[in-house]
């Protein structure tokens, strides 16, 4: 790691390696606070990418490189419209070698602590408070880049995305690959289309103690239904049908907000939603199976959608 580098784009200082908040996915890297003493700031985020070798044609270690190189620009060119209703960290400098090679890409980003900043708390656990703060978040990021092309993104967001996911479907029963593809394009063919976080599981929020939410983890946002968001995050929750609608009224607030026909929005979005939910138990059935085997709701689910297309 180049301290004196993440020390200039901090804003100054001596910065001095922290503890190590987190492995990346897969080894692929590290997460670390760095503190910097008499700058700007006194401690930052550095997130550390530096694939490991794998062979050219495996998917999944594409996949991955790809999804840094979404989140640095993202965090270049969307994360500065976010406001304090989507809160997300600020970027203070993103190095990215070789990302259009491949093969020996690495990539680091010099981030906002978030702690530091008044976001100290992570939950393990969800009660109805937890998930409407992070409902009011998703709805106003869902608000906030509503009919925004995801240029640089992922065309289609989410990590189970089907395109991107074809060896996991091999995995899934017959039934269940039958209907895979007619639900990601009815999904595909959403009129009210926004930028998706892609990944917005509770270990991707950040809270603060007066109620405000923070989120992180950008790798997967991109194009499509708000609803994927949504069923990630509360498909299968007890009061799953609540969630949903504390999740409308959010957005209905954010969209009146910004003169955009929230009834509309609404409308089909909730139509979606099983089809949204489908979409991530599809995934879950080739990645998990012995879990989906015990997940009866999830199966109900399935079988659910499989009976309206």
């Amino acid at each position: 790691m180049d301290l004196d580098w993440v020390s200039r784009v901090a804003g100054g200082g001596k910065a001095r390696r922290g503890a190590r908040v987190q492995s990346l996915w897969g080894g692929y890297g590290e997460i670390v606070r760095v503190e910097i003493v008499g700058g700007d700031v006194e401690s930052v985020i550095v997130k550390c990418v530096t694939p490991p070798a794998r062979a050219k044609n495996d998917v999944s270690d594409a996949r991955k490189r790809r999804s840094y190189e979404v989140e640095r620009v993202f965090y270049e060119r969307f994360a500065p419209r976010c406001s304090a209703a989507c809160r997300v960290p600020r970027l203070f400098g993103a190095r990215a070698t070789n990302a259009a090679r491949g093969r020996d890409a690495a990539w680091v980003f010099v981030l906002e602590d978030l702690d530091g900043a008044g976001y100290p708390e992570r939950r393990g656990s969800a009660d109805d408070e937890t998930l409407d703060r992070c409902l009011a978040w998703l709805a106003a990021f869902h608000a906030t880049f509503f009919a925004t092309p995801p240029s640089g993104l992922w065309a289609t967001g989410t990590y189970w995305h089907l395109a991107t996911r074809r060896e996991e479907l091999e995995n899934v029963h017959e039934a269940v690959r039958a209907i895979a593809t007619r639900v990601d394009a009815k999904l595909a063919s959403c009129v009210h289309r926004t930028l998706v976080h892609g990944d917005a599981k509770l270990a991707n929020f950040c809270f603060a103690r007066d109620g405000r939410v923070a989120a992180v983890d950008f790798q997967y946002v991109g194009g499509g239904c708000g609803m994927k968001d949504v069923a990630y995050l509360v498909a299968g929750e007890p009061g799953e049908a609540r969630a949903v609608d504390a999740y409308f009224r959010h957005l209905r607030r954010e969209l009146d907000a910004r003169a955009i026909d929230a009834g509309a929005v609404e409308a089909e979005w909730r139509a979606l939603y099983p089809f949204a939910c489908a979409d991530f138990y599809r995934f879950l059935a080739g990645w998990a199976p012995g879990h989906f085997a015990r997940d009866r709701h999830a199966q109900r689910v399935l079988d659910d959608v499989a009976r309206r297309l």
